[in-house]
Formats: C-alpha cells, structure tokens, sequence
C-alpha cells in the first residue's frame, strides 16, 4: 500500500484459473514484500478475472516494496506487461523479465504520457500511489478517458479521503468516495427531467463498484439503451400470436 517513498497508510494457464488463486499467490508469496488489506482480494479477483492469460497492460501506481509487480505477473500469465512507476529511484530494482519500473510522479501528467507512448494505454490501472486527493484525481482524469472498452481503474487505500492532511474530508468533493458518486450520478444522468451538467471524464463507463476503501471503474457502456417487451398477450379473452415492443434511450 502507498509510493515507495513511505507514503503509506498502514506462471499459471487458464486450466488453474480458480476464485481464489491471487489470495493464494500473496499468502505464499517468497518474494519481495506485498502489502496489502484482505478485503482486497475477493474484489481484485471479480474485476480483473477476464484479463488473465490475456494480452494486456497492467499499470500499478505505487510500487512500495516491489512484491505485488510479480504477484500481478503471476496472477496474469505470461501475455501481461505489467508496468509500476514511483517516485523512489530505489525501485528500480525490483523490474524483471516482463515487469518494468519508470520513475515518476502519478501527478507528472507528462511523466504518465511517457509512460503511455512507451508501454501503450493501459487495460487496468491499480492506484496505489500517493494516496492524496489531488493525485488520485489528476491520474484518473488523464488516464481514464484513453482507456478503451472493458478496461479496468481501481484505486485503494481510500480511507485517505477522509483525512484532511491527505486532501480530503468527509464532506469533502475532493474525497475520492463523493467524486466517484458522482460518476454514478453522470451514468444516469439522462434520465433526470434537468441533466446535471455533463462531465467527459465519466463517459463510456459500465459500472462503478464500491467496497471499503476501494472503487473499480469498468468501461463499455452502450451509447443506446434498449428494454424490449415480449411475450404473449390478451386481448377480449384471446390470446396473440404474440407482440413485441421496444423502447430506446440514447445517453
């Protein structure tokens, strides 16, 4: 949990692709140290399941003590590129074959582009980072919108949102937990009878799941809503041949 700089706050095929397999890699981890809440898990494995043993880029803000990069390569399979960055140049250290360490600030949204240029737009992002407010906003609303369809952001440890030294509060905008409400509330936007005002950042997503501490934003949201009625009908006591209706809401 946390940059590498003490900011803290506190091999395998589908085959053997089972629920529970990441918890397994850390708690019989030997590598370097993993940090990280067990509440974690369950959810990291729900989100990330279908980028296993895919082609992908996984880009890990935070790389603290370098365990959680090959946890990540382990838990992915051989096709990821997993890619950490930190502002600690100790964490060099820790690249390998497949894992590569950049050196710079989440907030250095020019540090990030080089980043993008050299390894490609992310599939999943996991921020680990700083953990302060204003990072973990700029990093979302500059990585976020390039990400394509049924793309994965997460970002932990969002207890900090709380916490005024880290940016936050718990009234706060700026706390994590009530920007990604309003995500929620951009969604669904289109069926306020007054639209709040549109903001892009939100646009394309599908889902933005909550848990303690942590919120995952998946991409892929239709442009066209559509609900069907179908089935069989009465009419005077007779039944239809059947009808269909359909009803279509563009967000």
């Amino acid at each position: 949990m946390g940059m590498c700089r003490g900011r803290q706050v506190r091999g395998r095929l589908r085959g053997r692709n089972n629920v529970g397999d990441l918890w397994q890699s850390f708690m019989e981890n030997q590598d370097e140290v993993i940090d990280k809440w067990r509440h974690y898990f369950p959810a990291y494995e729900r989100h990330f399941e279908t980028w296993r043993d895919r082609s992908l880029v996984f880009l890990e803000i935070g790389v603290s003590k370098g365990g959680s990069l090959k946890m990540w390569q382990r838990y992915f399979g051989p096709y990821a590129t997993v890619v950490g960055i930190d502002v600690d140049s100790k964490c060099r250290e820790f690249e390998s074959p497949g894992v590569h360490v950049r050196i710079g600030s989440q907030s250095d949204l020019a540090f990030l582009d080089t980043v993008v240029d050299e390894f490609g737009i992310p599939d999943a992002v996991l921020d680990d980072g700083s953990h302060h407010m204003d990072d973990v906003i700029a990093t979302f609303e500059h990585l976020y919108p390039l990400m394509s369809s049924n793309s994965v952001y997460v970002v932990e440890d969002l207890h900090t949102g709380f916490l005024e030294e880290y940016g936050g509060g718990a009234d706060s905008p700026r706390n994590f937990l009530n920007y990604a409400h309003e995500g929620v509330m951009q969604m669904n936007r289109h069926w306020a009878r007054v639209p709040a005002e549109h903001s892009p950042v939100f646009d394309d997503t599908r889902s933005i799941s909550f848990y303690d501490s942590l919120v995952f934003f998946e991409k892929g949201s239709p442009r066209t809503l559509v609900a069907d009625q179908v089935g069989r009908v009465k009419v005077r006591g007779v039944r239809s041949r059947g009808a269909t209706r359909t009803h279509t809401v563009v967000r």
